[in-house]
């Protein structure tokens, strides 16, 4: 376990490779899983102050969804979630499929066209690093946790380029901590591997 500031750093993030291979895995990750996309308490208002601008991205389907459940909804195990179409285990209804079969994040793309300035859950930027706020003074946690059948692609892609978890992650991890906090992960990440090579 690395620690950075208040937080832990699972050794898998500095010692794993990864890079998304969308043209094999088809952004399974907005559909596969237990429940929709975990929402940090600070992102809701967002998620509602941003509806008008991402619906015109969203499919008829989707925006029915959303005027049944709401913008989000809370889920007993994960907290607040994005919905989801039906059950837990189906796309999300934010999640939007290509003429490729890829799935794609409305709110992202409407921050790549210019009509928002938030480009998405932090909770599907970082991801496979799953990141949990600690509570009552107690550390964040980041932990590497790729999906075993969906992500096999990205781990390969990953080894292939040499890029660590934690370098492909670069932009959520500034997001969420700072460049500060990113400069001190990346010496750390150095002398990890300093030392493992000596021992």
């Amino acid at each position: 376990m690395i620690v950075v500031d208040n937080v832990l750093i699972s050794d898998a993030i500095v010692e794993e490779q990864f890079v998304c291979d969308l043209a094999k895995c088809k952004g399974g990750c907005c559909e596969e899983g237990d429940a929709g996309a975990p929402l940090d308490e600070s992102e809701l208002d967002l998620m509602v102050e941003l509806f008008e601008k991402v619906k015109p991205y969203l499919t008829p389907e989707a925006i029915a969804e959303i005027e049944k459940k709401g913008k989000y909804v809370y889920h007993r195990e994960f907290g607040w979630v994005t919905p989801t179409l039906g059950n837990d285990n189906e796309i999300c209804v934010y999640g939007v499929r290509d003429e490729k079969g890829i799935i794609k994040c409305a709110f992202e793309q409407a921050y790549y066209d210019g009509k928002i300035g938030w480009k998405k859950p932090l909770s599907c930027h970082f991801f496979p690093i799953i990141q949990k706020n600690g509570r009552n003074g107690t550390f964040d946690r980041m932990n590497y946790e790729p999906r075993e059948t969906l992500c096999k692609p990205a781990c390969a892609f990953g080894k292939k380029l040499k890029v660590p978890v934690y370098a492909f992650l670069k932009e959520p991890i500034i997001r969420k901590y700072g460049e500060a906090f990113y400069s001190a992960l990346e010496k750390v990440a150095r002398d990890h591997f300093s030392t493992s090579k000596k021992s």
